[in-house]
């Protein structure tokens, strides 16, 4: 269980560091903080490179908490939160990829609140520095926050497009 829960955190939390960096610089293939404020404006929300700037500072921290296994839930509140709003930009086009739909990021959504209720597993930062086990409503909390807060942001920055 615990090899099952290291790939899984270094899966999730390396595509979460690098789409972070897509966002924010030329690196992986991104359009740098311009690209990424641009593809913000185009989906309707207001505050370009600052937005920009915190959906992928965001998705590089909580990636990079992911990978090491460190303060899981705090990673699982920005990850909901970036993801809920990636959910609700795509929801317009239904469920399934093929059609731009928000099949991955409810993907990237949903796992981080598995590894909330699963916990990061044996080799990792959490477990190293006795943060574990987590009471189980930290999951809730957690997710709950994450979303909660993905939807402020949609209905303060993004206008009524969702």
């Amino acid at each position: 269980m615990n090899t099952g829960l290291l790939i899984l955190r270094l899966a999730l939390g390396l595509l979460f560091v690098g789409h972070g960096i897509q966002k924010v610089s030329h690196r992986l293939g991104g359009h740098g903080i311009e690209g990424g404020a641009e593809e913000f404006r185009a989906d309707g929300f207001r505050g370009g490179r600052l937005t920009a700037a915190a959906a992928g500072g965001g998705q590089i921290v909580a990636g990079l908490l992911f990978t090491a296994g460190a303060l899981t839930p705090l990673a699982a509140i920005i990850a909901a939160g970036v993801m809920t709003v990636a959910v609700t930009v795509k929801w317009r086009n239904g469920l399934w990829v093929q059609s731009n739909g928000y099949e991955y990021p409810l993907v990237l959504l949903i796992l981080p609140g598995v590894l909330t209720l699963t916990g990061p597993g044996r080799w990792s930062v959490d477990q190293a520095i006795g943060l574990l086990p987590w009471a189980p409503w930290w999951t809730a909390a957690a997710v709950g926050l994450g979303i909660a807060s993905g939807l402020m942001t949609r209905a303060l920055l993004g206008g009524s497009r969702y």
